[in-house]
């Protein structure tokens, strides 16, 4: 079985002890967990593989807001931007991220896929009102700019 951690605090600080497939913090929930500001990249990166390395978590998927993603795994560390939508309400953003993250790994994507997926659903989820989470149309359209992009580069 596959253990997907999404949440804050002590909660968060005991989860990643027990080794995990994946964690989703925040940038606020890492700093938590490092003890100290990550507001440089490369602290960002040094906090999401000393998870992966000495926490043994295979993958972080630190979630950046606006600015996108940071994911870290075996394979090192790699940056995903995030669409640019309206923002209507920023409720349910990361809750819809790890819910298309978590359906796009049970459909057999690869974890570069699911990470591109979820942040869709995160996008999506915020240009929805008040506590509503993302809706399909809208997820599978801006994955689609997202992989359109991924390739015009």
């Amino acid at each position: 079985a596959r253990v997907i951690v999404d949440t804050p605090g002590e909660a968060l600080r005991a989860a990643v002890h027990e080794g995990l497939y994946l964690v989703k913090p925040n940038l606020r929930e890492l700093s938590d967990l490092a003890d100290h500001d990550l507001k440089e990249e490369a602290q960002q990166e040094a906090a999401v593989m000393d998870l992966v390395h000495r926490e043994n978590c295979q993958a972080v998927v630190l979630s950046l807001g606006a600015a996108g993603v940071l994911l870290g795994s075996a394979s090192g560390c790699e940056r995903f931007r995030a669409p640019t939508v309206p923002i209507v309400s920023k409720v349910g953003a990361g809750d819809s991220t790890v819910a298309g993250l978590v359906l796009s790994l049970a459909r057999g994507r690869s974890l570069h896929e699911a990470v591109q997926f979820g942040i869709a659903a995160g996008a999506a989820a915020v240009m929805t009102p008040g506590t509503e989470l993302c809706r399909r149309e809208d997820t599978e359209r801006l994955y689609e700019r997202l992989i359109g992009a991924e390739t015009a580069e």
